[in-house]
């Protein structure tokens, strides 16, 4: 699939940051959109402020669009009623408006933290139900529902790519299975964006880590390079983190990270 022009929302976030220049470098036109005001890389990016609140605020930015890669929203455990509003609602607000204005690709932010209360000893794939660590969790299980029901119901093209722990190196013992590296990122958006025959894909975006608890998915045709191994002898406690009996989440499947963050409280 050839694209030239593509909306990039959460531009200033952590991914979409990772996101741009390369993203820019390969296109005709790219249009990054946050909340927070952005400064154009070049003549060829072009920056809008736009809260995405409602269809309305979406479609406008949309037009002539050769596909959508939506990370705006709450990138973490909160209320459930923000996240429902940032997160769900948002990405509703995104395929709808990628219906309206014919904008045949949409690329939603899933995350790894879906399928969070399996245990750390399972491999997982995409194709296993949802266990979510959390409210976010729960958010993204209804954004990739969402996917779903665009691409069955209205032929959108929308990939859900689980995002792992996107850092510039390794930096804790689970990262040593999640870590997402920068340049693996990259690949897995481009390949979101360009592979052809794409009708819906949920895919875990983890770099090639020989701990990491996802199956790699060869729908997307990119196979990370990056292994979080080279880093390990840096991270302290990283064999006892992997021996012992714990859930893939790790601290964001315990039920006090869930009440400090969505209920301000560490009290059940």
């Amino acid at each position: 699939m050839t694209v030239e022009r593509v909306i990039l929302t959460g531009a200033a976030g952590r991914v979409g940051s990772v996101l741009r220049e390369p993203l820019r470098q390969r296109l005709r036109r790219l249009v990054s959109v946050d909340r927070v005001p952005l400064t154009a890389l070049g003549p060829d990016e072009e920056v809008h402020r736009a809260e995405l609140t409602g269809v309305e605020d979406v479609v406008p930015l949309l037009d002539g669009a050769d596909a959508v890669v939506h990370l705006a929203g709450v990138p973490d455990e909160a209320p459930l009623a923000d996240l429902l509003e940032a997160n769900v609602l948002g990405a509703h607000h995104v395929l709808e408006a990628a219906r309206r204005t014919g904008t045949p690709r949409v690329v939603l932010a899933s995350s790894n933290r879906l399928t969070g209360c399996y245990p750390a000893a399972r491999t997982v794939s995409a194709e296993a139900p949802p266990r979510p660590d959390g409210l976010y969790g729960v958010s993204k299980v209804a954004v990739e529902a969402l996917g779903r029901l665009y691409a069955d119901k209205f032929g959108l093209q929308v990939v859900c790519l689980r995002i792992g722990s996107l850092e510039p190196e390794p930096s804790e013992p689970r990262h040593l299975a999640t870590w997402l590296s920068p340049d693996d990122c990259v690949g897995f958006v481009w390949a979101a964006l360009t592979q052809p025959g794409v009708t819906f894909t949920a895919a875990y975006a983890v770099s090639a880590n020989t701990r990491r608890f996802w199956e790699l998915d060869d729908r997307l045709g990119y196979r990370p390079r990056d292994d979080a191994e080279a880093y390990a002898h840096r991270i302290p406690g990283a064999a006892g983190y992997f021996a012992g009996d714990r859930l893939q989440g790790g601290e964001y499947a315990t039920a006090d990270y869930t009440l400090r963050h969505a209920f301000g409280s560490s009290v059940g």
